[in-house]
């Protein structure tokens, strides 16, 4: 069984950063797909970013140049670097991720999600 574990969400002020990691561990042959997706109060879950196991990166207009996803394929790893926040930004993060594990069919895995919370 895949799971996805995040970390890095906090409280931080309006023009603050953070960094949003996600590791995926279980028994697994790739991943392909890794993206970034948040959800406010009231609000449906929404794409922040993704990116492909090549590198290529896709973003919401409303985080473009202010945030940036990357991965380390090495660590199964992905993170999410956000700069100038806004109280806007404030949201659960869910980490997602496709891929293919060593048994079974292939899988698309949320995990538990991080809060954060940009305060004016």
């Amino acid at each position: 069984q895949v799971q996805l574990v995040e970390s890095g969400g906090g409280l931080v002020q309006t023009g603050g950063s953070l960094r949003l990691s996600c590791a995926a561990s279980g028994s697994i042959i790739s991943l392909n797909d890794m993206g970034w997706y948040r959800q406010a109060p009231g609000k449906k879950r929404e794409l922040v970013a993704t990116i492909t196991s090549a590198g290529s990166a896709n973003y919401a207009d409303s985080v473009k140049a202010r945030f940036t996803i990357s991965r380390d394929n090495a660590k199964n790893t992905v993170y999410l670097q956000m700069n100038s926040l806004k109280p806007e930004d404030t949201a659960v993060y869910y980490c997602n991720a496709h891929g293919v594990p060593r048994w079974g069919p292939p899988f698309a895995s949320w995990g538990q999600g991080t809060q954060v919370t940009v305060s004016s």
